[in-house]
């Protein structure tokens, strides 16, 4: 289906502003409003979906239009709050359609961390009370008319609604490429990472292409992966992950590998870890300004300083790097630091389109990380 049958259906509604975190099976949709309406009055990439969902309602109270919340199924946890104890006709009853991209869907295959929240999509939205439609390649223009006006009906009674976006359901003529100009990749920086860190030392990645780059270092290496505990889902928890390790093993260094977005996605854990001033936290922050691993849409990461907050925080070394030169100095100076460590490195949107994925999983990554461990 082309987006603008769903963004004219949309436009009926009376929504003037689209809020979310971007999807990957959502690109059409976010490609587009970034198009139109790049980021500002009528559109909002939100930190979380939580927040999102927070913002939709505010618009709904300073004009009385609903809004559109996009967001990949896996976020509907940090939705549910709001959902619940905020927008429910119970409470405030603010109208609000949901666009949520099904990865996982039963029967089409995903990676591990999909799996589940894909067999309990549909079962959640019934659960908190969003009726909720399922968008597919063929659904047709009248179907797609029928929904919206069964949503508006919805949305007359205080109600919030879901279209649940089926893998290349939407298409765009519209695909835009977002870059910044700094020298390293991501992958460039990981592989430095593998090759100047020790044999004791403890790896957090965050989830998506990062961990995949890891896993593939390790293994043009001919290394095992042992060392690294792979987060996959949970985005913005690696540091949390991380700093659980690091309080029970406090004679090695635990490095948390992270990113900008689920940096932003959960920030409130920069407080805790930094406060923790744990001696063996390496927290390592790429920043490419962008949630690269599903399309390349900004974060606000361009306009933070996140060297200022880190210190704020209570990290005791904070260090930043963006050409080759100074990521190896930054080693240096991280087996130098007394104290806990922040590092932001600045990277480019570059990645490979032949990125591999983990050929062990999770349980067995599990498995081996807690042996070494011990």
């Amino acid at each position: 289906m082309q987006i603008k049958y769903l963004l004219d259906e949309i436009e009926k509604l009376g929504v003037s502003f689209y809020t979310g975190v971007p999807d990957s099976q959502l690109r059409a949709l976010c490609d587009t409003l970034m198009s139109r309406y790049g980021i500002g009055e009528k559109h909002v990439i939100a930190a979380n979906e939580g927040a999102a969902v927070g913002l939709a309602a505010g618009h709904y109270l300073a004009t009385g239009n609903p809004a559109v919340v996009y967001m990949q199924n896996s976020g509907i946890g940090n939705a549910v709050n709001p959902i619940c104890s905020l927008v429910n006709d119970k409470v405030y009853a603010i109208p609000a359609l949901f666009i949520v991209g099904w990865r996982g869907e039963p029967g089409v295959h995903d990676e591990p961390q999909h799996i589940y929240q894909g067999e309990v999509t549909r079962e959640l939205l019934d659960c908190l009370g969003v009726q909720n439609y399922v968008i597919s390649k063929d659904t047709t223009p009248e179907e797609l008319a029928e929904y919206f006006s069964k949503i508006k009906e919805e949305f007359a009674l205080g109600h919030q609604c879901a279209l649940v976006v089926r893998k290349g359901a939407l298409e765009s003529d519209e695909k835009l490429k977002y870059a910044n100009d700094y020298p390293l990749s991501r992958e460039d920086v990981v592989k430095l990472f593998v090759d100047h860190t020790d044999e004791r030392d403890i790896i957090v990645s965050t989830t998506g292409k990062l961990s995949r780059e890891l896993f593939e270092a390790r293994e043009a290496r001919g290394q095992g992966h042992e060392k690294d505990f792979l987060t996959v889902g949970s985005m913005g928890h690696s540091s949390m992950i991380a700093m659980g390790i690091a309080r029970e093993k406090k004679e090695r260094r635990v490095f948390c590998l992270d990113g900008d977005g689920a940096v932003l996605m959960h920030m409130g854990s920069l407080a805790v870890a930094g406060s923790a001033q744990l001696q063996n936290f390496v927290h390592v922050l790429f920043n490419n300004g962008a949630h690269e691993t599903v399309g390349g849409m900004p974060t606000v990461s361009e306009k933070i300083d996140y060297l200022k907050i880190a210190e704020a925080c209570g990290y005791e070394n904070i260090y930043t790097a963006e050409t080759e030169d100074e990521v190896l100095s930054l080693f240096e100076k991280i087996a130098r630091a007394k104290g806990s460590v922040f590092a932001e490195v600045k990277t480019n949107l570059l990645s490979r389109a032949d990125l591999g994925r983990p050929t062990t999983t999770p349980i067995q990554n599990k498995e081996a990380f807690m042996e070494f461990l011990k």
